[in-house]
């Protein structure tokens, strides 16, 4: 999921302690489910489904159901587009958000199935370019490693490049200076872009692009015609479902996501008609129609655990992290997988499969993350398993999401409040100037008028600064990570002129102060 919802744990070091004992459940104790169970269930979700967008929790979403081999339930619901009105249907695309990691995994399988790597290829020999923090890091860290989120990198590592405008190749040129927070292979962080540098290293090996790799290994032979990771290919679809978020307690279309620079971790867009063919093929072992796409042994191990990410807070059973899958076992002893996609710019995807009941479903929305798609998707498995939900899952994960930490909404100042007597800042000229530093480059402070202005990033974006208090000042930040309002404070020298300056969005792990540049 791309959001702040993923934590940092420490590791498992006794998996297959657990294996044994949930796979050693008697066999009676979990009954299969049955077409009856899954018919009923489909008919109570659909009522479920249906209120959700009649009430305006959401504006639309689509759910497909995949049961022994076949869709048994595919439908759209709301709009794809609160201006248009147009409805959602069962083959209206979605941009997945992070839905696109176990894609990508069975992109990744399908390339290990082929021989040429193997998911312990380590990145550097694929790819001799690419470089770590640390050297020894750099020479072992491997696919898997990446896939896994266990490469040291701290979480989300990257994304406030993205948003600053940097392309694919210049961020993953950059994690060479992002500090690493875990030594490596010691705690789970949840990284695009490790995952996207995994993925860029495997194609590397077949000569080919990943977007190229994607269709001609996975949705060219599942027929996915609607699929692509390519956002161009989204942008140009006349069915398709734009991203919302609330506005005033109203639902608005507002902003365009382009996700291509991490493609293989959040830039897939498909549709559940689409996704029901890839379930079809997960909960298959990698056959499709009869036909092997993926080689199963090299599927299976993305199902594997490879990381502890915490524990179930009902069961208290531990929950893991595979290669672009959550992992966990039910107290019947049941694999049960599942992953959620969330953009806070207008989308929040979920899929949930068990293998051993061969049953899976996929719900995609058009709106901010509230938790609809996570409650859509538990309650159906609860209801095909047990005849109930055993929780009132929409209430817990509307909690969740209420949360402003779960999606990164958060700062340490309130700047929204003014200092009650703000002290006045030296003149302009103390200010002004070119800073930079290695992970994020160049940033400069310019008059305009009588106020300031931030220019950094790539593609030189330009924020209109607001004097705060003294030598701190703030700015309106922009994109996926935005946090609303953000502090710039600058450290004056004794010359009377700022040494430096911290931008306090960009400072998560301490990448974001910046040192002046002499001037020319």
């Amino acid at each position: 999921m791309n959001s702040r919802a993923h934590r940092a744990l420490r590791p498992l070091a006794w998996p297959s302690l657990l294996l044994l004992a949930v796979l050693s459940a008697p066999a009676q104790e979990r009954p299969h489910v049955t077409a009856e169970q899954v018919d009923k269930a489909v008919r109570e979700l659909d009522a479920i489904a249906a209120t959700q967008t009649e009430d305006n929790t959401l504006p639309g979403l689509a759910i497909a159901v995949v049961f022994q081999g076949k869709i048994v339930w595919a439908k759209g619901f709301g709009v794809r587009d609160v201006n248009t009105r147009a409805p959602v249907n069962a083959d209206t695309v979605f941009q997945l958000a992070s839905l696109s990691k176990p894609v990508g995994a069975t992109v990744v399988a399908a390339l290990v199935g082929e021989g040429k790597i193997t998911w312990d290829s380590k990145l550097q020999e694929l790819d001799p370019t690419f470089a770590m923090f640390d050297p020894w890091v750099t020479h072992e860290v491997t696919i898997r490693d990446m896939y896994a989120h266990r490469s040291g990198l701290p979480e989300h590592a990257g994304d406030l490049l993205e948003d600053l405008g940097f392309t694919r190749p210049d961020i993953l040129r950059r994690l060479r200076y992002q500090h690493p927070e875990s030594s490596f292979r010691s705690h789970y962080a949840y990284t695009n872009f490790g995952i996207t540098a995994a993925a860029v290293a495997a194609v590397k090996a077949y000569g080919i692009e990943w977007e190229n790799a994607s269709e001609d290994k996975l949705y060219k032979p599942l027929g996915m015609t609607s699929t692509s990771s390519r956002h161009s290919d989204f942008v140009g679809r006349t069915n398709k479902a734009l991203g919302h978020v609330l506005v005033g307690g109203k639902w608005v279309q507002k902003f365009q996501r382009d996700p291509d620079t991490e493609s293989p971790a959040g830039g897939v867009s498909s549709s559940a008609n689409d996704l029901a063919k890839w379930v079809r093929l997960e909960l298959a072992g990698g056959k499709f129609e009869g036909k092997t796409i993926v080689e199963e042994k090299a599927l299976t191990e993305t199902r594997r655990p490879h990381m502890l990410t915490g524990y179930n807070p009902f069961t208290g059973l531990p929950t893991f992290y595979g290669l672009g899958w959550n992992v966990s076992y039910d107290e019947q002893g049941r694999l049960r997988l599942n992953h959620s996609g969330a953009f806070a710019l207008g989308a929040a995807t979920y899929v949930n499969l068990l293998p051993g009941e061969q049953l899976g479903i996929v719900v995609l929305t058009n709106a901010y993350p509230i938790g609809v798609a996570e409650a859509l998707g538990t309650t159906f498995v609860d209801l095909a398993l047990y005849g109930k939900p055993t929780q009132d899952w929409f209430a817990l994960f509307k909690k969740v999401f209420s949360d402003p930490a779960t999606v990164g909404l958060t700062t340490s100042i309130n700047y929204a409040k003014a200092p009650a007597a703000p002290a006045p800042a030296s003149k302009p000229d103390a200010y002004v100037g070119t800073y930079t530093n290695d992970f994020f480059g160049d940033l400069s402070i310019n008059q305009q008028g009588t106020a300031l202005a931030m220019t950094i990033g790539s593609q030189s974006r330009k924020f209109p600064m607001q004097h705060y208090d003294r030598d701190t000042f703030t700015y309106q930040t922009e994109g996926e990570n935005a946090v609303g309002v953000s502090g710039i404070t600058f450290t004056i020298g004794a010359d009377g002129k700022s040494s430096q300056v911290t931008v306090e969005n960009l400072n998560v792990r301490g990448e974001g102060t910046f040192k002046r540049l002499p001037r020319q």
